[in-house]
């Protein structure tokens, strides 16, 4: 009977935990480690996952123009936070979309749990969790780097709901450990995450995303991350950074492209060498990586219903880089 009763409370006590809810939170101020004011109302989603409680924070933008009934959800990379989709969520707004731009667990503003278990898999299942209790039926999906890795393996598991998804960038076009990337502890991956600042981010990102080229506007996405690497909620950033690597490298999704089912969208900057694991390998490793010049047509080729659109002298982060080109080529195959 005694047993009873407590499998009974711990059940009573799960049935609570499990209750979602949405909040109103300010843009601005310290919120799970983030001090980024946001560009847009700011909500949470509260729920429970992994038998803890946690939250996303996103933002919902409204059109700014006749409504067309069409709703897209931005997602994310892992150096990138909901905010910079802002151009993009602006764009769409204004073409009718509602536009929805969240932050995944152990991102930005949203939770850092101590003890998390990564999937690909898990980030989907969040996503459309939060969609469903946005009584949303029906997105387009735009993923970038590994938002876009997230955005593949979503449509592979909610292929019903799916209109069109966009993949710009996306991480995961080749498997990293097949073609040689070492294996790398998290304590490890830990280690070089901690160690991140203004210097090493910017390096990284000028090198890769903006090849080679700078501007003082991309200092605003810099010291984002830069202001949760040092903020409130440092180690725990930086200790669900590194599960976040080791589940990317550990999740290859490059095998599947033929299952996807929705009209796709590749927007691949040519000049993108991003390659997880990259920077530890050998150099007869690093040389067969990160080449999107080569990847994206390959993935186009791969997906039975997919677009390409090239940016030959681009990045990483074409959105950022060119935004009126980005946004030209995006639009115009949207209204297609």
């Amino acid at each position: 009977m005694k047993a009873f009763a407590i499998v009974a409370a711990l059940l009573a006590g799960y049935v609570t935990r499990i209750q979602a809810a949405i909040d109103n939170v300010p843009p601005y101020g310290d919120l799970n480690g983030s001090n980024f004011t946001y560009p847009f109302p700011l909500k949470t989603y509260k729920f429970s996952s992994q038998l803890q409680d946690v939250e996303m924070a996103f933002m919902d933008v409204a059109p700014t123009c006749k409504p067309n009934g069409k709703v897209a959800i931005c997602l994310h990379g892992k150096n990138f936070c909901g905010p910079t989709w802002e151009a993009t969520a602006r764009k769409l707004a204004g073409e009718g979309y509602r536009v929805i731009l969240p932050d995944q667990v152990g991102f930005c503003k949203s939770s850092k749990p101590e003890k998390y278990q990564y999937t690909l898999q898990q980030f989907s299942y969040n996503t459309r969790n939060l969609l469903q209790e946005l009584d949303i039926e029906n997105v387009t999906v735009v993923g970038h780097s590994l938002g876009g890795m997230t955005s593949i393996r979503f449509s592979l598991m909610f292929p019903d709901i799916v209109e069109r998804l966009v993949l710009v960038n996306p991480i995961g076009l080749e498997d990293w450990k097949a073609l040689g990337v070492p294996y790398k502890s998290v304590d490890n991956l830990y280690i070089v995450e901690t160690s991140s600042n203004y210097t090493t981010i910017r390096d990284y990102e000028q090198s890769t995303y903006y090849v080679g080229h700078w501007q003082d506007a991309y200092d605003v996405w810099v010291n984002m991350l830069v202001n949760i690497y040092k903020g409130s909620e440092a180690s725990a950033f930086a200790f669900n950074q590194a599960l976040v690597t080791d589940m990317a490298l550990s999740a290859p999704v490059v095998y599947e492209f033929g299952l996807l089912q929705p009209r796709t969208l590749l927007l691949i900057g040519d000049k993108d060498t991003t390659a997880l694991g990259k920077q530890w390998s050998p150099p007869e490793v690093q040389a067969k990586l990160g080449h999107y010049d080569v990847l994206g047509k390959q993935a186009a080729a791969a997906m039975p219903n997919a677009d390409l659109i090239e940016f030959p002298d681009l990045g990483h982060a074409p959105q950022i880089q060119e935004p009126d080109r980005f946004h030209e080529a995006l639009l115009g195959w949207l209204s297609t």
